[in-house]
């Protein structure tokens, strides 16, 4: 599909190429996620995680480079074949990769998990590491996965409350960094390449405030970071708000400042929502908490364009506010802490 965006003729195909792409990109993500959760321990796996997750922001910012020294120069056809670069390479680097050996043993292929555990533990032995003796739980009762799981017993709240935090912290982050762009061009009117530098700027805040989570997420706990993050993220947006955002460095500092908070929360819920579900529903929990996240960017602009034509900018930042709130209070009620936790001990 980048391909075929590099040939589209109108907006219109522009559009059917990129929504085919996103489904492939869609499906691709929350699988990852379950995948590396399943292959690391308890202790750490926070930090682990979230420095691979860091590799996404770094991909987003180097978009942002592309678009700011290449677009203006070769057009927008120039991020498409760019684009091309890591898809070409991601096709053979698939073959190093080795089945988790926790769907393995779920699914009852116990030698072939023996296996790939055997093969890592005798790696990480012959880089000096000293191995804990294993830790005994009860096995799983093998179960298929059925989605209507994801609404019974200790999931129904689980996955009511990930829907809600996916929904509110993307509606949020994606309405700012999709939106301030344009806001800096339309209504500060200043030019193109100052826009696309102020919004590279934005995503550079949001991958240092994302190192810092996956430093510190372990020795905090998931909860707790991402209750404080939706209560403070508002704090800068409540301001811009109050000031009337009647400048683009007002808009740079302070948006820049809640759009950072609110990434360390969206980046790490693929690693949290990993974390609340059983092997057999841990892909589908973590694909359906992410539609979320689709549905939560698309509101974000839409919300924008609404509130900013009816009422005003200030008012925008001020719905921000109160969406991040909601999604503090739900997170505060029905969360659940899953920090240093065996994945089987924390979903049966």
């Amino acid at each position: 599909m980048d391909v075929a965006c590099l040939f589209a003729a109108g907006a219109g195909m522009m559009m059917a190429f990129r929504f085919v792409q996103g489904i492939g990109t869609g499906g691709e993500v929350p699988v990852a996620s379950a995948y590396i959760n399943e292959l690391i321990g308890s202790k750490g796996r926070g930090k682990f995680f979230l420095l691979y997750e860091v590799m996404f922001l770094l991909g987003l910012v180097g978009a942002g480079l592309i678009g700011y020294f290449m677009v203006p120069v070769y057009g927008w056809k120039a991020m498409f074949v760019v684009g091309l670069v890591p898809a070409i390479i991601m096709v053979p680097l698939r073959w190093f990769l080795k089945e988790s050996p926790r769907w393995l043993a779920a699914n009852g292929r116990y030698g072939e998990a023996n296996a790939i555990v055997t093969r890592m533990e005798e790696s990480a032995r012959a880089a000096g590491k000293e191995l804990p003796e294993p830790k005994l739980i009860q096995a799983p009762v093998r179960r298929k996965s059925d989605w209507r799981e994801l609404f019974q017993g200790i999931y129904l709240k689980r996955t009511l409350s990930i829907w809600a935090m996916w929904f509110t912290a993307y509606t949020v982050a994606n309405g700012t960094i999709t939106w301030l762009p344009t806001l800096y061009r339309q209504v500060f009117n200043l030019p193109l390449q100052t826009s696309i530098f102020y919004g590279f700027l934005t995503s550079v805040g949001g991958v240092i405030a994302a190192v810092i989570c996956a430093l510190l997420i372990d020795k905090v706990g998931r909860k707790r970071w991402y209750t404080g993050a939706l209560l403070l993220a508002p704090v800068p947006l409540l301001a811009l708000a109050w000031l009337g955002a009647t400048s683009p460095i007002q808009v740079l500092v302070l948006g820049g400042l809640a759009y950072a908070i609110v990434q360390t929360v969206t980046f790490s819920l693929y690693l949290y929502s990993a974390e609340i579900y059983p092997t057999r529903l841990r892909a589908l929990g973590t694909g359906t908490g992410s539609a979320w996240l689709r549905l939560g960017s698309s509101a974000g602009p839409i919300l924008v364009g609404t509130v900013m034509s009816s009422m005003g900018i200030q008012y925008v930042f001020a719905s921000f506010a109160a969406i991040l709130i909601v999604g503090a209070i739900i997170t505060m009620l029905f969360a659940v802490e899953t920090k240093d936790r065996v994945l089987e001990e924390l979903s049966p």
